[in-house]
Order: structure tokens, then C-alpha cells, then sequence
């Protein structure tokens, strides 16, 4: 670039108060759950009743999940927080994507880093969960108590297991999601700081092609034929997520502005700061998903 040339600037990100007009030329949503669909412990009814609209019209709503769990286990939490099955027509989540990794250990001792409640993620394949000092694989879900730790909590069980060479199966890419309007970490950030201390990561989930490959797989079998790209949209609360992972596939996205990244104001100039170095930027964004 010459001394006399001025970068790009980017057009500002749209802030809307409604998703109808977004959904004119679509005929699938891949919508995240935590943070739109719900907080962890209180539904979002205009979120659930939007996706209940856009299927009356004749749209496909996917929830499309970094929970580490498989989607009948999510189905479940859904109803127990009070969210509808009317709300949506499938579930995928990185639990799922993450079972066909771990399908491949099978007769191998793995140890389970995460919460009691996303054991289900071994169901039928195979695995014998074991100490961290009898294993060969880390399988991380999450933290073992999210209320409380960080993954500073694990370090220096982290840098034993480096000094092993474990390779760890990180079955949830979420750095942190909001709990009833707290934040808490999440498995992603236990696999960053194993990254970042050289441990090899293996990750399911967004923003990884694997499940927009998978989802893209269930929603033609759903719809009996393929949908093409530019007629689907996601909308989740995620930048290196959700919003990262629809750039890379090609698809436009709409941000929900969760506590996650946004905790004031959500104007033009935030989003603006929010996304200028992100790796990809929403079709528009909004406070709550909202018909």
C-alpha cells in the first residue's frame, strides 16, 4: 500500500431489532443454544417462539452446539430449562462430533477431564475411563467444578500430562459461556492453556468444518435434498465460534450480543471494536434473538 492509500474500512455491522427480515432467504437456521436459546438456567421465549415462527413458514431450525454431551442429553437439559421442542427440528452438537473422534480409542484407557453430567459422551464406544497417570488420551469436556475453578486450576496437572505427551480430545471449542448472568470457562480455555504449553489439541465443534459438515449432512436428510450455503444462516453469541466457523463455511451469520463479549452498551461502535480483528464478521447483529 502506498503512503498515498487508505485502508479499507469496514461498513458497519448492522444492529437489528428483528430476525424476519434476514430469514426472507433462507431455508435453515444453525442456531447456537447457551446464550440464545437460553442462560443456563432461564429460557429465552422470544428466541424459542422466532424459531418456532420460521418453521411455520417452512424453515429448518438446527441447534448447533459446543456441549460436550450427546444431543439426547441436550434435549433433555432443554426441557428441564423450559425451552420447547417445538422451538427447533434437530440437534447437533461438538459431543456428538467428539464421539466419533473418541469412537477411535477404543480398548484404550482415557482419562476424563469434566463433569460428572458429560459422561454420556462414552456411551457404547468403548473406552475405559482411568487415572491421568494410567491414561493415553485426555478426553476434556470441561472443568470439574465450573462454579468455582479456572483452568489456572489445572495447570500443573496439564504440564504433567505435556510431559507424557498426551494428545487431548477437546469436546467443547468455548472458551467461556454465561451462566445465569455469570461467566464461567468453559473446555476450550482448559485446551488453550494446554496449547499454549505445548500439549497437542484435537478440537470438535465450531468453528471446526467437521460439524458443519455433519450438519450439513443432517439438514438434506431433514429437508431431502441439499440446502446450498447462501440459504443458511447462524446465529449465535460466539466471535471465535459461532460467527468464526459460518465465515469459514461460507455462510452469513447474525450475532447475539450475550454477556459473553458484550457487557454495555451494543451500538455500531462496539461491534465495530468487537469484530475489527475477528476472523469474520456477522451479516448484522442484535441484543436477543427476536422474530
Amino acid at each position: 500500500m502506498s503512503p498515498n492509500e487508505k485502508a479499507a474500512v469496514p461498513a458497519a455491522i448492522p444492529l437489528v431489532s428483528s430476525i424476519s427480515s434476514l430469514a426472507v432467504a433462507t431455508d435453515a437456521w444453525l442456531v447456537d443454544i447457551w446464550g440464545v436459546m437460553h442462560n443456563g438456567v432461564q429460557p429465552f421465549h422470544d428466541a424459542a417462539r422466532a424459531c418456532m415462527t420460521f418453521r411455520r413458514i417452512g424453515g429448518t431450525v438446527m441447534l448447533l452446539s459446543n456441549a460436550p454431551r450427546p444431543a439426547a442429553s441436550v434435549a433433555e437439559q432443554l426441557r428441564r430449562i423450559g425451552v420447547p421442542d417445538s422451538a427447533y427440528d434437530m440437534i447437533l452438537t461438538s459431543g456428538d462430533a467428539a464421539r466419533a473422534m473418541i469412537a477411535e480409542l477404543s480398548g484404550r484407557p482415557v482419562f476424563h477431564l469434566g463433569p460428572e453430567r458429560d459422561l454420556p459422551i462414552y456411551a457404547g464406544l468403548g473406552v475405559t475411563c482411568t487415572r491421568l497417570e494410567e491414561a493415553d488420551t485426555i478426553v476434556c469436556t470441561g472443568l470439574f467444578d465450573d462454579d468455582t475453578e479456572s483452568p489456572e486450576n489445572y495447570r500443573e496437572m496439564l504440564l504433567a500430562a505435556r510431559e507424557r505427551g498426551l494428545p487431548m480430545i477437546c469436546a467443547n471449542p468455548d472458551l467461556k459461556v454465561e451462566r445465569g448472568g455469570r461467566i464461567i470457562w468453559c473446555a476450550g480455555g482448559v485446551a488453550a492453556l494446554y496449547a499454549q504449553l505445548g500439549g497437542m489439541v484435537s478440537y470438535a465443534g465450531k468453528p471446526y468444518r467437521p460439524i458443519y459438515e455433519l450438519a450439513f449432512d443432517e439438514l438434506a436428510r431433514r429437508r431431502g435434498s441439499k440446502v446450498a450455503p447462501e440459504r443458511v444462516l447462524a446465529i449465535g453469541d460466539g466471535v471465535k465460534t459461532d460467527i468464526a466457523g459460518a465465515g469459514t463455511m461460507g455462510l452469513r451469520s447474525v450475532f447475539i450480543a450475550s454477556g459473553v463479549h458484550v457487557a454495555g452498551v451494543l451500538d455500531e461502535a462496539s461491534l465495530g471494536q468487537l469484530f475489527a480483528d475477528a476472523p469474520a464478521r456477522p451479516a448484522a447483529a442484535m441484543r436477543a434473538l427476536v422474530w
